[in-house]
């Protein structure tokens, strides 16, 4: 008895783990709310693990990555330099613990480019229990342009942003000591190639969308007006430095790859034989 009961005390004191799988769908992709919000903490939970753990290598490498960080600050000095000499700008850090933050919040931010394979594969993952069989196959394909797009967003942020941080520091009065504190840039910088990163997978959220019956692409079609003037609006709200050049940098993208996800929902939506008749009775 004795042993049974102690037997009962041990097994009362494991750590219930069962939260970290992800609940199994239906044989036709169908889940419960409850599963979905269970589905959902789990992809959101090994998303931040792998961000966590990218962190910590990118730690490793910090002196590369100030580097990496000054460099659009310094291109823009130069720019800004040229246009009026004799200006004063420097960066500044304030405050005791503000470096010892800048290197923390530098690595997150590279760690969370580091770690997009796998926080966009459980993106998918998250939406692939709705698809057919079949259309799981699509899983590749949804990485091989997901990832390689987020990091185009991220380079092409990168290389226009000293114009921005150029046009923006030319308004400062003449006579003015520019001081620009670290934490301040660094935040300034990474919303910027952040913004351009996740605009850029637009096309892949489209499709994606458009694989598990939620968009259409005659809906594509019938509001393609609406959605690249939306896409202006976006480059011109979204872009930190307000700039012509970094709006029109990130809206014509973004509305080309609309019009190329227009044409590859038509194709899939032919393929699946959705016609418009049936769009249109939706």
């Amino acid at each position: 008895m004795a042993k049974s009961s102690g037997a009962t005390v041990r097994r009362r004191r494991r750590v219930d783990l069962s939260w970290m799988k992800a609940p199994r769908p239906d044989e036709d992709g169908s889940m419960a709310l409850v599963d979905h919000l269970k589905e959902l903490r789990y992809r959101v939970i090994l998303s931040a693990i792998a961000v966590v753990l990218a962190t910590a290598i990118c730690l490793i490498w910090s002196d590369l990555l100030y580097r990496l960080v000054f460099r659009p600050y310094r291109l823009s000095i130069v720019m800004y330099e040229a246009a009026h000499p004799g200006a004063d700008v420097n960066l500044v850090a304030s405050g005791v613990s503000t470096p010892f933050m800048f290197t923390l919040k530098t690595a997150l931010y590279a760690g969370l480019v580091v770690s997009c394979p796998v926080w966009l594969y459980q993106l998918w993952a998250f939406i692939a229990p709705g698809l057919l069989a079949k259309e799981k196959k699509y899983t590749l394909g949804f990485l091989a342009t997901g990832i390689p797009l987020f990091l185009s967003g991220i380079a092409l942020g990168y290389w226009i942003s000293p114009k921005g941080f150029a046009m923006l520091l030319g308004f400062t009065p003449e006579g003015v000591v520019n001081l620009q504190d670290i934490s301040d840039f660094l935040h300034f910088l990474s919303v910027m190639l952040l913004v351009f990163g996740g605009a850029f997978l637009l096309p892949v959220i489209l499709v994606a969308l458009n694989l598990v019956g939620v968009l259409r692409a005659r809906t594509l079609s019938k509001y393609r007006a609406v959605g690249i003037f939306l896409c202006f609006i976006f480059g011109a709200v979204a872009t930190p430095s307000q700039d012509p050049f970094s709006m029109c940098a990130l809206a014509v993208p973004m509305a080309v790859m609309y019009i190329i996800s227009e044409v590859i929902c038509h194709a899939n939506d032919k393929r699946r034989g959705v016609s418009d008749e049936l769009v249109l009775a939706d």
